[in-house]
């Protein structure tokens, strides 16, 4: 099959919408197939998108006001009772201030919960370093018995949300404020686990999450006028990793850059490095925030200032392969 067929065909000319307003739409869509999912949300009902939920189904939707640890917890109680609890809030404080709770009254019992952080990453702009999650996806990929899921966008956020419904055991969801290119459609294939290939190439592999994926995109399509053959691949499931998939295309290549919108330790990157480090070391290449909180700014710039931009990518391309 041709990787790029369920892809959108003019990648350059896309409709935007943010990866939480798929999370919101796929809420109504699991609450509509499921009278056993609920909602909570700490005080943050608009933002986050779970105000459709709310709307539709008010008996089953929960506001617990600006209390994050007792979201987690209530949420747990929810779950070991049989229901299927989302809780909402902005990343960086939910898993961020209530990391404790998540680890002691989720994980460790393992229930049924799914964790939907907002407003992860650099591209929050202008509300700043306390608003800008950038340490969410290695604090929930260290604890046990946790999916970590990023989408890149709105269509595989939906999807995303939907999936989540269906599995048990605890789940992070990570979703951006900022409108980004809707690269997927709804026949673009999707499942929790297994990373998808948006381009293929021979001389390099893009691995990425969220919606930089885009720049990811962006970068193969310039370089190949240069003559570098470069694949991308999807790997919206940080934990577990698709593992095939990753190990094919860097046996194929011998060369890898990550792309992700969080630190560049303990994120997609450092997940794929430690596989890599085990099964088949090759030179590799991190793009992502380099061990700094972010500031305020417009988006746009601020994934610009911290090398997360197109030109940046194209830089690291070209310097692992240089190390091939």
């Amino acid at each position: 099959m041709n990787p790029n067929a369920y892809l959108v065909k003019d990648i350059l000319k896309l409709e935007q919408k943010a990866t939480r307003d798929g999370y919101g739409d796929g809420l109504v869509l699991v609450g509509e197939k499921n009278k056993d999912v609920v909602v909570l949300c700490a005080d943050l009902t608009e933002s986050t998108r779970s105000l459709a939920f709310q709307k539709k189904f008010p008996k089953r939707f929960v506001e617990l006001g600006v209390a994050e640890q007792n979201l987690a917890s209530v949420a747990a109680g929810m779950a070991v009772a049989g229901k299927i609890p989302f809780i909402s809030s902005y990343a960086t404080f939910s898993p961020g201030r209530n990391n404790e709770q998540i680890r002691t009254t989720i994980c460790y019992n393992e229930a049924n919960v799914k964790i939907a952080g907002a407003h992860a990453g650099i591209s929050v702009g202008p509300d700043g370093a306390t608003h800008q999650a950038l340490e969410d996806i290695g604090l929930m990929r260290m604890m046990p018995n946790m999916t970590v899921v990023v989408p890149c966008d709105y269509e595989e956020a939906k999807k995303a949300t939907v999936s989540a419904a269906e599995i048990v055991g605890p789940i992070y969801l990570r979703f951006t404020r900022e409108k980004g290119a809707m690269i997927t459609t709804n026949h673009t294939p999707f499942k929790i686990g297994r990373a998808e290939v948006f381009k293929d190439g021979s001389d390099v592999v893009i691995f990425g999450c969220g919606p930089l994926i885009y720049n990811a995109i962006k970068v193969a399509l310039e370089l190949e006028k240069e003559r570098i053959s470069v694949a991308v691949v999807n790997v919206h499931t940080i934990k577990p990793l698709d593992k095939d998939t990753i190990l094919k295309y860097v046996h194929n290549t011998r060369a890898v850059v990550s792309v992700e919108e969080h630190q560049i330790y303990g994120g997609l990157g450092s997940a794929i490095a430690e596989l890599l480090a085990k099964e088949m070391p090759v030179p590799m290449e991190f793009i992502g925030v380099n061990d700094s909180f972010g500031e305020s700014g417009k988006p746009e710039e601020l994934i610009e200032k911290y090398g997360m931009g197109v030109e940046s990518i194209k830089k690291a391309v070209r310097k692992v392969l240089s190390r091939k």
